[in-house]
């Protein structure tokens, strides 16, 4: 049977409001006596009470609880992300709820809404969609959130990203000065900011050395390895002539390198692989890829801060909107010069 505060009092001989006062600190605000206060301690104890969080939370209008809504927690970038911002956070004393909006708005909003019910303090979003109005009507509520990888244009929410269009130009750069001029490019999910910077890089690349973008070279609708498998299947059937394939994921390049099994395209002898991003399994496929990596665990870390710092930044104090973290490319076996 659970204690309550009331057997705590009269086990100690008190009011219940002075042993409220005394269990939670304030017994010197209201001068109870400290003989008092370790005498409600002790009872207490004795009879195994705990305050509820819960209700001290409503109290203080704080649950300590941080949600982060990802859209794919079986692609390793978002698990990475997640799993960042949950050390961050934690470190500062913070709980965190971590869902998955499985790359749905629907889903995504009522998640949101879930997490609002539950009384976050805070929520860091790697959204789905084009569209930010949901997000934004939830910081005017009052709950600050961050936005992380996938941001927006325009959007005065607090966002950190990558420097997705320069990584792509370093990337379409490295096959370029291979020979390369037929480049297929396996896409995530259009109409997202990353995947249309990733896209802008590659032509803006392409147009250094006088090549056209060839939108008839672009496949793909996700991030997954199923995406990557397909797009690729149908790039190397319809052109024979691709030399190379920029996968704008490691689940797309995943499934780049199983079609070129399957085609018989020698990896990187027949046909080069470059990504972007990296994760542990890049270095252990059969031909390691070669990969932009972008700074996870500084992109998790910062949203974390910036979340945490909004939830004491005093109102009107200006703060930089948008953070871009610098990539850098690893090069591994997955890329060689054209033949002849």
């Amino acid at each position: 049977m659970t204690t309550t505060l009331s057997q705590v009092a009269e086990q100690a001989g008190v009011s219940v409001s002075v042993a409220s006062r005394s269990l939670n600190g304030h017994a010197k605000a209201y001068r109870i006596s400290d003989e008092t206060a370790t005498r409600v301690k002790e009872a207490a104890d004795m009879l195994g009470f705990r305050p509820s969080q819960t209700a001290r939370s409503l109290r203080l209008k704080k649950t300590g609880l941080v949600g982060v809504v990802v859209p794919d927690l079986s692609n390793p970038f978002f698990a990475s992300i997640s799993q960042s911002i949950a050390l961050s956070a934690e470190a500062e004393g913070y709980s965190v709820i971590v869902a998955d909006s499985r790359e749905q708005t629907e889903h995504e909003i009522r998640l949101l809404q879930q997490l609002e019910d539950r009384q976050v303090e805070a929520l860091v979003v790697c959204p789905v969609g084009t569209e930010s109005k949901h997000l934004q009507q939830i910081n005017e509520r009052g709950t600050p959130v961050v936005l992380a990888d996938r941001t927006f244009p325009d959007c005065e929410l607090l966002q950190v990203t990558s420097e997705h269009r320069v990584g792509a130009v370093t990337a379409t750069r490295l096959l370029t000065t291979k020979g390369h001029r037929v480049i297929g490019v396996l896409q995530g999910l259009p109409g997202t900011l990353p995947n249309e910077q990733r896209l802008s890089g590659h032509a803006e690349a392409l147009a250094e050395i006088g090549i056209s973008f060839d939108q008839s070279l672009v496949m793909g609708n996700n991030f997954t390895e199923t995406s990557g498998f397909e797009s690729a299947m149908q790039l190397l059937a319809d052109r024979p002539d691709v030399t190379a394939l920029f996968a704008f994921s490691t689940p797309n390049a995943m499934g780049a390198l199983r079609a070129a099994i399957k085609s018989e395209r020698h990896v990187p002898q027949d046909l080069s692989v470059v990504a972007f991003d990296d994760s542990p399994y890049a270095d252990l496929m059969n031909v390691p890829l070669t990969t932009v990596c972008q700074d996870v665990d500084g992109i998790g870390q910062l949203a974390a801060d910036l979340v945490l710092r909004a939830l004491t930044n005093s109102k009107g104090r200006k703060r930089k909107k948008r953070h871009d973290i610098k990539t850098q490319v690893i090069i591994r076996n997955s890329i060689s010069s054209v033949k002849d």
